[in-house]
C-alpha cells in the first residue's frame, strides 16, 4: 500500500459553525454532530468555517479558514510570520483577553482536578507583551535548496524551521536581528554543522551560545568574534553537552540580572535556567515575599531553588533560608550569588526532589514557611514530607496548572491546608502557557 493510500481521509470542510469556548491550549471548541472539534485560530463566540487537520476517536482537529462572525477580542496579529511559526498561538486574541483566559484555565483545573477553589482570586501580574522573551533556543538550518541559512523556531504542525525575518516576542537584541544571524552563519565554513543558538539576555548584554557539531576553524572563530564585537553580543561555544559551554568573546564574559527592589544581583551561565520574562519575574518575586509575610523569626525552605531567584530575596527578610535543588552546578552558583550579595543567613543543599526525601537532610529543617517552584511535573513526591513538617504557610509557583491543581488537592484534602489565594502571571504572552501562584495556610 502506498503512502498516499495510507494517508488519513478527512471529512469535507465545514462552512460555518459556532465556537463554544476556548480550550486550555488556545484552540476554539465546537461540536459537529455531537463530536468535539478543536479549531486552531478560532475564538469563543465566533462563527467560523474550517478544514479538518486530523480525526480521532473522541475528537477532531481543525484550522479556521473563514471568520464569519468575529469575537470582539479578536485582533490582527503583529507578527508577519504568525500562523506559520510555531512560537506563538494566541496573537489573534487581545492581550487582556489572553490573561483572562489563563485565569479561567487555572480556576477550571483547580476545580476539576484538585476539587478546590481559592478563597481569593489574585489580580493577574502583567507586563509589556512584546519583546519580552529573554531565554530561547533557536534552531539553525542550512537549506541547500534555498541557498541560505534559517534561524528561528519550528513551523506549526511541521518539523521544518520557519523562514523568519524577525521575531516580535524575542528580546529586540535578537528578535530584530535574525537576518544578521542568518548571514553570519551562511559565511561560516561550519554553516551546515551549527545546530542551534541558545539565547540568554542578561541585564545589559545578550549572550549567544552556538552549538557546533564539528570543531570550528580559526577563520570561523574569528568571524564569530568579529560579529560579537560589532553587535555587542557575548558569544559562547558549545562543542558537546551543556557542560562544554564556554565563552569565546569576550573571554571574561559575566552574565547577571538584577532584582532592584531587593537590591540583588544574580549571576548565571547562559545554559542555566532563568525566568523567560524579566519584568514578570521581578513582580513575581515581590508577590512571593508579600504572600509569605516574612520576618526575622521565620525559617524558610525554598524547594527547587535553582540559582536562588527566590532564596536570596527571602534571605533579605527572613531569619534563615535553606535552598534545595537537584542540580549541583546551580547550587554552586546559588552559593556564589549569596556571597556576592553579602548574605550569610542562607544555605543550600543538593537533593533529587523527585525521589523519596523522607530521610534527606532538608526534611529535618524546622521551618515554618515554604516556597515551592517545581518544573511542569509538579511537587507530588515531596508533599508527604511537607505534611510531616507542616509549615504554617506554603507559596507554590507553578508553570503547569494541571499539576498545581493535583498538588493543591493533596495539600487541602489530605494535609489540611486552606487554599487562601491563587492567580496567574503573564509570563508567556501570546502562548497558551499558564504560569500561576498559590498560597496555602494551615
Amino acid at each position: 500500500m502506498s503512502r498516499r493510500n495510507r494517508k488519513q481521509r478527512l471529512p469535507a470542510p465545514v462552512e460555518r459553525i459556532s465556537v463554544e469556548s476556548l480550550a486550555h491550549d488556545g484552540r476554539g471548541v465546537a461540536r459537529v454532530e455531537g463530536k468535539t472539534v478543536f479549531i486552531e485560530g478560532a475564538l469563543a463566540g465566533e462563527q467560523v468555517g474550517f478544514v479538518y487537520l486530523a480525526t480521532h476517536k473522541n475528537f477532531d482537529e481543525a484550522l479556521a479558514t473563514d471568520i464569519h462572525l468575529a469575537s470582539p477580542d479578536r485582533v490582527a496579529p503583529r507578527c508577519a510570520h504568525y500562523g506559520v511559526c510555531g512560537g506563538c498561538s494566541l496573537q489573534h486574541l487581545h492581550a487582556d483577553a489572553q490573561i483572562r483566559a489563563r485565569q479561567q484555565v487555572l480556576l477550571d483545573n483547580l476545580q476539576r482536578i484538585g476539587h478546590v477553589a481559592p478563597e481569593t482570586v489574585l489580580e493577574p501580574i502583567t507586563a509589556p507583551v512584546w519583546g519580552y522573551r529573554s531565554k530561547a533556543r533557536l534552531g539553525v538550518k542550512h537549506v541547500i535548496k534555498k541557498g541560505r541559512v534559517l534561524v528561528g523556531f519550528r513551523e506549526k504542525r511541521a518539523p521544518y524551521l520557519a523562514d523568519l525575518s524577525r521575531c516580535e516576542v524575542l528580546h529586540p537584541s535578537v528578535g530584530e536581528h535574525l537576518a544578521e544571524l542568518c548571514e553570519l552563519i551562511a559565511q561560516l565554513e561550519a554553516r551546515a554543522r551549527i545546530a542551534q543558538i541558545e539565547v540568554a539576555v542578561a541585564e545589559d548584554v545578550t549572550a549567544l551560545v552556538f552549538r557546533h557539531l564539528d570543531p570550528l576553524t580559526e577563520a570561523d572563530r574569528g568571524q564569530l568574534q568579529e560579529f560579537a564585537r560589532r553587535h555587542g553580543f557575548h558569544v559562547y561555544l558549545q562543542p558537546a553537552g551543556p557542560d562544554s559551554i564556554h565563552p569565546l568573546e569576550p573571554a571574561d564574559s559575566v552574565l547577571a540580572y538584577l532584582l532592584p527592589e531587593q537590591a540583588l544581583e544574580i549571576r548565571f551561565l547562559p545554559g542555566d535556567f532563568t525566568q523567560v520574562n524579566r519584568a514578570i519575574n521581578r513582580q513575581m518575586v515581590t508577590r512571593v515575599l508579600d504572600m509569605l509575610a516574612l520576618d526575622r523569626a521565620d525559617t524558610v525552605l525554598d524547594l527547587f531553588c535553582g540559582l536562588g531567584n527566590f532564596t536570596l530575596p527571602m534571605a533579605r527578610l527572613a531569619g534563615q533560608v535553606v535552598g534545595v535543588e537537584g542540580e549541583a552546578g546551580l547550587v554552586a552558583r546559588a552559593l556564589d550569588n549569596a556571597r556576592l550579595n553579602g548574605l550569610d543567613n542562607v544555605s543550600f543543599q543538593v537533593a533529587n526532589l523527585f525521589e523519596d526525601q523522607r530521610n534527606a537532610a532538608w526534611a529535618g529543617v524546622a521551618c515554618n514557611k515554604v516556597l515551592l517552584d517545581p518544573p511542569r511535573s509538579g511537587a507530588a513526591e515531596i508533599l508527604p514530607v511537607l505534611g510531616n513538617i507542616h509549615p504554617q504557610r506554603i507559596v507554590y509557583v507553578s508553570c503547569h496548572p494541571g499539576t498545581l491543581a493535583r498538588d493543591a488537592g493533596l495539600l487541602v484534602n489530605e494535609f489540611g491546608y486552606r487554599l487562601r489565594a491563587a492567580g496567574v502571571m503573564d509570563m508567556f504572552p501570546h502562548t497558551a502557557h499558564v504560569e500561576s501562584i498559590a498560597l496555602f495556610e494551615c
